[in-house]
């Protein structure tokens, strides 16, 4: 679990202070700053595969959504993690949402894209539906906030 924080630590440094407010070009950035592809990622994936696996990663359940609360304050994000394969609760992110997207099974999808990076603007309404297989999903909440409906 430390290593995971440790590991988390740049990444979210890297992600803290950009603008969600255009949530393509802010997907670009985030892919730029910290490439789906790399090193720092790859090192993140393994260790939340790995704790995913082992269940202290999502240690709580709800229905077959099995979820965990990494880190309350990283680089002025909650970072939370959410085993899915099937649709959560709708929710809202007051200030955005970046999350990061690891398939374990199938083609999974998270609300339609791939694995890899995915964000949510400024007071945008979801419910969050992996299909298509099996993932498991690190999101970072800006300040914390999420209102579910």
């Amino acid at each position: 679990q430390q290593a995971l924080l440790e590991a988390l630590d740049p990444l979210a440094k890297a992600l803290s202070g950009l603008s969600l407010t255009d949530p393509v070009a802010a997907r670009a950035e985030v892919e730029r700053r910290t490439p789906f592809s790399g090193p720092l990622v790859k090192a993140v994936r393994d260790l939340t595969e790995a704790g995913a696996k082992a269940g202290w990663l999502t240690p709580k359940q709800n229905g077959a959504i099995k979820f965990g609360r990494v880190s309350k304050a990283l680089h002025g994000f909650s970072v939370d993690a959410v085993h899915m394969t099937t649709p959560g609760p709708q929710h809202k992110h007051p200030n955005g949402e970046i999350d990061l997207c690891f398939t374990l099974g199938g083609d999974a999808r998270f609300d339609g894209h791939p694995q890899g990076w995915v964000v949510f603007g400024p007071q945008s309404v979801h419910v969050p539906t992996v299909s298509g297989g099996e993932m498991v999903i690190l999101y970072f909440l800006p300040g914390g906030a999420i209102e579910f409906m």
